[in-house]
C-alpha cells in the first residue's frame, strides 16, 4: 500500500514523526483497521493517539525501523507511560495498541521481530459498573409525560434501552426496518459492523409503536431517511442528547447514582441473570466478543446474593 492516501498523512501529529518508514507503517495499519477489520472511527483515533506517542519515544530513542526494536526498549515505554501518570486501565491499552501493531508489522513483512511476546498487561482491578434495582428502573421508566410527543418518544427509547440492552451507539443507528415486532426481535448492528438479532418485549414494542403512529410524523423532515427514533428537527439523535435525556429522568426519578445510557445495558444484564438466565444468552444479546466481558456481571449478581446471605443467615457474622 505504498503511497496509500490517507487521512491519517495529514494529521498533524502523524507529520511530527519523522522517519518516512515508520509513517508509511503507521498509515497502513491504522487503515487496515479501518477498512479490513471495520473498527469505528473512535477506535481507530484511539489506536491512532497511542502508537503516535510510542512511535515518538522510539524515534527519540534512535530507532526508525520495527526491526531495531527490542523487548527492553517496550518495556522502558510502558514505565514512562505510568511516570507520566497513565491508569493501569488506559496503559493496558496502549500496550493492545502496541501489541496489534507489532503483530501487523509481523504478518505485513514489514519486520523480523516480535518484540512484545513476553510484554504482559498491567493488572487492572475492574470496576464494578452501576447498576439500578428493578423498582429503579422502573420509577425511571415512568417519568416522562407521556401526554406530550416528546413525552412519547422519550418512554420508547427508554423502554427499548432497557428491553434490549443496546448500546447507545446502536439504538441511535436503529432503522425502522430494523424492527421485526410480529418475531418480537429487533436486527442491531454492532460494533465491527457485527449484525445480531435481539429479542425485544412486548412493552417496549407498544411503545414504539405509540411513537411511530403518533410522534414520528410530526418529527420527520427530507434527510430524515429511516432512522427510528428523531430529534425536534427531524434528525438521528446524538450520544450526548440520549445522555441528559437519561439523567434528566434519572433526576426526577430520585435516582442519585450516577447513572449514563450504559447503566440501562448494564441493568439490562445483571437482571437477567438474576432472574436465571446463563450466560451464553446474555453474552450474545450484548453483543459480547468475549464471555469473559460479560462474566463482569457475574460479580455483581454475586455481591448481591452475599448481602443477602449476610442480611437473612444466622452465622453469617
Amino acid at each position: 500500500m505504498a503511497g496509500i492516501e490517507s487521512k491519517y498523512i495529514v494529521s498533524e501529529a502523524l507529520l511530527r514523526i519523522k522517519s518516512e518508514v515508520w509513517r508509511k507503517f503507521l498509515t497502513h495499519f491504522l487503515k487496515s483497521i479501518e477498512i479490513e477489520k471495520g473498527y469505528s472511527k473512535n477506535t481507530v483515533d484511539s489506536y491512532s493517539i497511542d502508537l503516535i506517542r510510542y512511535v515518538l519515544f522510539l524515534e527519540s530513542n534512535g530507532i526508525n525501523h520495527p526491526d531495531e526494536v527490542e523487548e527492553a526498549i517496550v518495556r522502558n515505554y510502558i514505565r514512562e507511560l505510568g511516570l507520566i501518570g497513565l491508569s493501569p486501565s488506559s496503559i493496558s491499552r496502549n500496550v493492545a495498541s502496541i501489541r496489534s501493531f507489532h503483530k501487523f508489522l509481523l504478518v505485513e513483512s514489514y519486520s523480523k521481530v516480535y518484540p512484545v511476546e513476553n510484554i504482559e498487561h498491567p493488572r487492572v482491578k475492574k470496576k464494578m459498573p452501576e447498576v439500578l434495582t428493578v423498582d429503579e428502573v422502573f420509577q425511571l421508566l415512568e417519568q416522562p409525560d407521556t401526554s406530550t410527543l416528546m413525552g412519547i418518544r422519550d418512554r420508547a427509547i427508554l423502554e427499548t434501552m432497557y428491553a434490549t440492552g443496546v448500546r447507545v451507539s446502536e439504538l441511535i443507528n436503529l432503522r425502522q426496518t430494523d424492527l421485526f415486532f410480529d418475531m418480537e426481535i429487533l436486527r442491531v448492528m454492532g460494533k465491527g459492523s457485527k449484525e445480531r438479532l435481539v429479542p425485544i418485549g412486548k412493552v417496549a414494542i407498544k411503545w414504539i409503536r405509540e411513537y411511530q403512529l403518533k410522534v414520528r410524523p410530526k418529527l420527520v423532515k427530507i434527510g430524515s431517511g429511516d432512522v427510528l427514533f428523531l430529534s425536534r428537527l427531524g434528525k438521528k439523535l446524538t450520544r450526548m442528547s440520549v445522555w441528559k435525556l437519561v439523567r434528566k429522568y434519572a433526576l426526577m426519578a430520585g435516582i442519585r447514582k450516577k447513572i449514563h445510557p450504559h447503566t440501562l445495558r448494564h441493568s439490562f444484564a445483571t437482571h437477567l441473570l438474576e432472574g436465571g438466565s446463563d450466560l451464553r444468552s446474555v453474552q450474545e444479546m450484548l453483543g459480547h466478543a468475549s464471555i469473559t466481558t460479560t462474566q463482569i456481571y457475574t460479580h455483581i449478581s454475586n455481591e448481591m446474593l452475599k448481602e443477602i446471605y449476610r442480611l437473612y443467615h444466622p452465622r453469617s457474622n
